[in-house]
């Protein structure tokens, strides 16, 4: 399928957050109404860019797969569409976040990256629901619970904290800087 796109940006070879970084700034260059194709490596790439799109007002066409490449279409939408770029205002820092591991083991660390990233290293205790799957398997957590998100750097899990809030859920904190800057104990596969 052919599609017609104003602009393409490479994107190869990236790992979360440059895959959003350079998007955003590569529409900022585009008129209202241009479509933006993105092309990526980064198997978490579709995930994060349907939330961003979703989060900012920008209009998330689709993607297709070819090999190992990823083509995300993205619609630069009218400055009358676009939403603010919100960032998720209750946050926890990694140091906050090992001592309330220690103080309050009942706590719920969610972490929204991809299995494989959680395979390699992840918190003891940490339950692995990739940001792509939230608003599917949002059923699976307590409304009730405290719940800290946790990804790489702090962009997927502002994202996921956002999704919850707007489900409901009253006690979430955004872990910055995540999984890219802990010091505290990991576990892998």
């Amino acid at each position: 399928m052919a599609i017609k796109v104003d602009k393409v940006l490479d994107a190869k070879g990236l790992a979360c957050p440059m895959p959003i970084v350079k998007t955003k700034k590569a529409l900022e260059e585009l008129a209202a109404g241009q479509v933006l194709e993105v092309e990526a490596t980064d198997k978490g790439s579709l995930a994060d860019i349907q939330s961003w799109a979703k989060t900012t007002g920008h209009q998330y066409l689709g993607s297709n797969q070819e090999g190992n490449v990823l083509h995300h279409f993205v619609r630069k939408s009218d400055p009358s569409e676009v939403k603010e770029e919100r960032k998720y205002p209750h946050t926890i820092t990694n140091e906050e976040l090992e001592q309330q591991i220690k103080e309050n083991p009942a706590m719920k660390l969610l972490d929204v990256r991809e299995p494989a990233e959680f395979a390699f290293s992840r918190i003891p205790g940490a339950v692995s629901i990739p940001l792509g799957e939230l608003e599917q398997r949002v059923n699976e957590l307590n409304h009730e619970d405290d719940i800290h998100v946790i990804c790489r750097t702090g962009n997927r899990s502002d994202m996921a904290a956002q999704l919850l809030s707007r489900k409901g859920f009253k006690n979430v904190k955004n872990v910055v800087a995540g999984m890219s800057e802990w010091k505290g104990p990991i576990e892998k596969e």
